[in-house]
């Protein structure tokens, strides 16, 4: 069996996109497993269904307001030409007037997601046989959740998809089965021991983080700045753990695992959407993995 894992990372998940339309249609793979965490889990449903060219469209085009219901930041241009990202007092203040728990709301991502994933879509899926997890933290239980296609009916699998995403205090924090969740990236950044447990022998991990660090992040300008250089920091620990377990899980269960990261740092805040730039990141997703598989070819001639 062969799995396709397709890690956290915001509108980074443009590149992932692009390397998955490699795989798929030039590589010719075939997945029997589907894992995704955030970002990952609005993109495999369709990479399943082989619908790559509507995934891409809707992917490369999201705007801010795709997705936020109540956006509690302002995005503004930096000193050196960078986007970075103020407080929007007004939208944080009155969204904790009206009892939230968060600063903003993402509301409209899920409006997106049924908007994108049809209904007779996700019967063609569950019928398809292919498995499709996504990944999601169960703050109340303190544990991470893996959430399959085939354990769902269409309404509760985009509430899963959803609740994926939510990169919360920035996002919405959402109560379901008596419990509070929030973005699956918090506790499985990169599930590769999930595909493996679920019988993958073969499973191919795209990364969306450089493989080695790059670069040194700037000094927050505020608090909203701070806060995500922190998740980041967070999230970058998670990320290599996840990974580290992964290989180890591999080596005892006889499994090959091909990483797939991106080759130069796409961007420092991933909250930020640019269509322009999500383009780019797109082609230099398939570009990317051109060249890394034709790399793993040299060496299996070499050997």
């Amino acid at each position: 069996m062969r799995a396709l894992v397709i890690s956290g990372g915001g509108s980074k998940g443009a590149f992932a996109g692009g390397v998955a339309q490699y795989l798929l249609e030039e590589q010719g793979n075939q997945y029997d497993i589907f894992v995704g965490t955030s970002t990952g889990s609005l993109l495999i449903s369709h990479l399943a269904l082989s619908k790559i060219e509507k995934i891409k469209e809707v992917y490369t085009s999201v705007k801010q307001s795709d997705i936020f219901s109540n956006r509690p930041f302002r995005v503004k241009k930096g000193k050196f030409g960078s986007m970075e990202i103020g407080i929007d007092h007004f939208s944080v203040a009155l969204n904790l007037l009206r009892g939230s728990k968060t600063f903003g709301e993402s509301q409209n991502l899920r409006k997106l997601i049924k908007k994108t994933l049809t209904e007779a879509e996700f019967n063609q899926l569950k019928d398809s046989g292919k498995e499709v997890v996504v990944t999601v933290s169960n703050l109340s239980l303190n544990q991470v959740e893996y959430k399959s296609i085939h354990d769902f009916n269409y309404h509760d699998f985009c509430d899963w998809v959803w609740v994926s995403c939510n990169y919360i205090p920035f996002m919405s924090l959402v109560q379901k089965e008596g419990c509070e969740y929030a973005d699956g990236g918090f506790g499985s950044m990169i599930p590769i021991e999930e595909a493996i447990n679920r019988g993958a022998k073969t499973v191919d991990v795209i990364i969306l983080e450089t493989e080695v660090t790059y670069y040194n992040r700037l000094p927050s300008k505020n608090p909203f700045s701070l806060l995500t250089n922190m998740h980041s920091f967070m999230l970058d620990r998670v990320e290599k753990q996840n990974i580290r377990i992964g290989k180890f899980v591999a080596g005892n269960h006889d499994a090959i695992i091909n990483l797939y990261y991106t080759p130069t740092v796409l961007t420092t805040n991933s909250l930020i959407f640019n269509k322009k730039k999500m383009t780019e990141w797109w082609e230099s997703g398939i570009t990317y993995a051109q060249m890394k598989n034709k790399e793993l070819n040299e060496i299996k001639e070499a050997e």
